[in-house]
């Protein structure tokens, strides 16, 4: 099995220097899943809300409302310090050592050697992967962000290493763009990516599922986890905690306005089927047609 990470939002190991919001999408070769496999890890119902989307996404007047508020500079520090300490609690509260783990993350060198062992200089960073995210000005490309980066590719390996981690299979990291990974077509079974279209505009989720039809063989199975419209949690959230959201995830309005499953079928998947895997989240599924005989 080959389990490469690519740019923009992909990693093999999440969490990674503590981070609490996995991001991942994993290629892997090996014996093609069963859809039924897919379908059956689990037969809990999780309750939908009576909406398509939550009311603070789109162009609704409670979503207007809060892109206002964002909009004005000085309250919009104020939001991400608050979101900041959100993230940091949460993760602290579920034993997950947060600033403890960056802390000894940073304080040393290997982590640094290991980003010159896998920063790609020649990439060029597509201009939404430059917005701020989750609460850091610097979004993506710190060793402080939320999501992946040469940074965390950098992390990943530097935990790797420093828990004596043995696989027979190791892990290949790659420094690439998610929409154009320079892979072979066909080469894969299996894409999965967890937690990355909610950060990303709707041109990038469309390019990245069109890359991930290329990449997989006939039969292959693509697997997509991520927050879900239809939740009746995330639309009944109060006001605090989704202006907090809002204000640290600049493309969530597209993500929620995608049409995610149609998008997948017009790029050629099918068989596409969603279910409610926790009470937040949805995963999607889709395979490649087989090869006519």
């Amino acid at each position: 099995m080959a389990a490469l990470s690519a740019y923009p939002n992909f990693s093999a190991i999440s969490g990674a220097g503590g981070f609490t919001r996995e991001r991942n999408v994993k290629f892997t070769r090996q014996p093609a899943v069963t859809r039924a496999a897919l379908s059956t890890q689990g037969t809990t119902q999780y309750e939908e809300g009576d909406l398509e989307r939550p009311r603070w996404t789109g162009e609704t007047p409670l979503s207007r409302l809060v892109g206002a508020i964002i909009s004005f500079k000085p309250l919009f520090s104020l939001l991400k310090i608050g979101a900041r300490r959100v993230l940091i609690s949460t993760a602290e509260k579920t034993n997950i050592p947060w600033r403890q783990m960056t802390t000894d993350i940073l304080e040393s060198e290997d982590v640094y050697k290991e980003m010159d062992s896998v920063l790609n200089k020649s990439i060029v960073y597509p201009s939404y992967y430059l917005n701020p995210f989750h609460a850091y000005d610097e979004g993506n490309l710190s060793w402080l962000g939320l999501d992946l980066s040469p940074y965390f590719l950098a992390v990943a390996k530097f935990k790797e290493k420093k828990n004596n981690i043995s696989r027979k299979n190791p892990i290949s990291w790659l420094h690439a763009k998610g929409e154009e990974t320079g892979l072979p077509a066909k080469s894969f079974d299996i894409v999965s990516i967890a937690y990355v279209f909610h950060e990303c505009p709707k041109v990038a989720i469309i390019n990245l599922v069109k890359e991930a039809l290329r990449l997989l063989r006939p039969g292959g199975t693509i697997a997509i986890t991520d927050n879900s419209p239809k939740s009746k949690i995330l639309q009944e959230l109060s006001p605090v905690l989704f202006t907090l959201m809002k204000s640290t995830e600049p493309f969530l309005d597209e993500y929620y306005l995608t049409d995610l499953e149609g998008t997948m079928r017009e790029a050629g998947f099918v068989n596409v089927e969603t279910i409610l895997t926790d009470p937040r989240h949805r995963t999607v599924t889709g395979t490649v047609p087989p090869l006519l005989t």
